[in-house]
């Protein structure tokens, strides 16, 4: 599991709305990138301005399908 702190409140709604719709989110901080499922999202109210702290379940990566070649060559002679 992955758990991170953010006060930004159109990534939060961005992570809430994923998790309702059952899809996958992507997180990116500093050059890592972290892509999986939202398992919670919790504000906590003690510090102003409001923090949520996010916890994502990582997906694991996916390989890089490329499309198959043509079975014909095109304007053949």
């Amino acid at each position: 599991m992955f758990t991170f702190e953010t006060a930004d409140q159109k990534e939060v709604r961005r992570f809430r709305i994923a998790q309702f719709n059952g899809r996958t989110a992507t997180f990116r901080s500093s050059g890592s990138t972290v892509t999986g499922m939202v398992r919670s999202i919790v504000e906590n109210k003690a510090i102003n301005p409001s923090v949520w702290v996010v916890t994502l379940i990582p997906s694991p990566p996916k390989a890089n399908a490329m499309r198959p070649a043509p079975r014909f060559r095109a304007f053949a002679d």
